[in-house]
């Protein structure tokens, strides 16, 4: 017969957790993801994937989750998407190697890429925030629906959240299209330019 864990002790247990991660340096914090079994993603994926980059980068670049080939390299945003990406961020002056961090909402893939379910996010979401305590960046730029639903805490479509300034933990949050949407969507590649420019003028603002 199966054990039901009361509501207040999850919320206890949940407390205290998130209370270590805050507590944890960068090493420590990496070792915690690649040995996370708090969620069902744990049991399915081959890599956790930590994130990419510049630890001490003023941009944070967030994804939705990891796809198959991100699951097999631990590493976001490879293949085509993350060709396009780069091509993305160098537009601006940007690398993922010197000046960004590259990370996902989620540390795990979910079964054929389905949307992660608000438990998962809910239990990966400690990790980003102590991530970003730690690269302590100036702005985020949020890649997709499911990235900038999470991040703004709304179920708006993306072509209403995109062209504005938001605000995540105190930080500048600019909305954009995934990479991978823009292969398949070419048109929308002007419009993801637009966001670009966008945050580099509210990067711009801040120095």
């Amino acid at each position: 017969m199966a054990t039901v864990v009361p509501a207040a002790a999850t919320s206890v247990q949940t407390t205290a957790r998130t209370q270590t991660i805050q507590q944890l340096d960068w090493p420590a914090l990496q070792q915690q993801v690649a040995t996370c079994r708090a969620c069902k993603l744990c049991e399915s994926r081959k890599n956790t994937v930590f994130g990419v980059g510049n630890p001490q980068a003023d941009w944070l670049i967030v994804g939705e989750a990891p796809g198959s080939e991100e699951d097999k390299r631990a590493e976001p945003f490879v293949g085509p998407a993350g060709k396009l990406l780069d091509n993305m961020l160098g537009s601006i002056g940007l690398t993922r190697q010197e000046n960004v961090f590259i990370a996902n909402v989620l540390k795990c893939r979910p079964p054929q890429n389905r949307d992660p379910d608000p438990y998962e996010v809910a239990q990966c979401e400690p990790f980003l925030l102590r991530q970003i305590e730690l690269i302590q960046p100036k702005i985020i730029v949020a890649l997709g629906r499911f990235a900038a639903q999470s991040l703004t805490k709304s179920d708006a479509r993306i072509g209403s959240l995109r062209g504005r300034v938001h605000q995540y933990h105190g930080l500048p949050l600019i909305i954009t299209y995934h990479p991978a949407y823009l292969l398949r969507n070419l048109p929308d590649k002007a419009r993801a330019w637009e966001d670009l420019c966008l945050a580099r003028r509210t990067f711009g603002g801040l120095l």
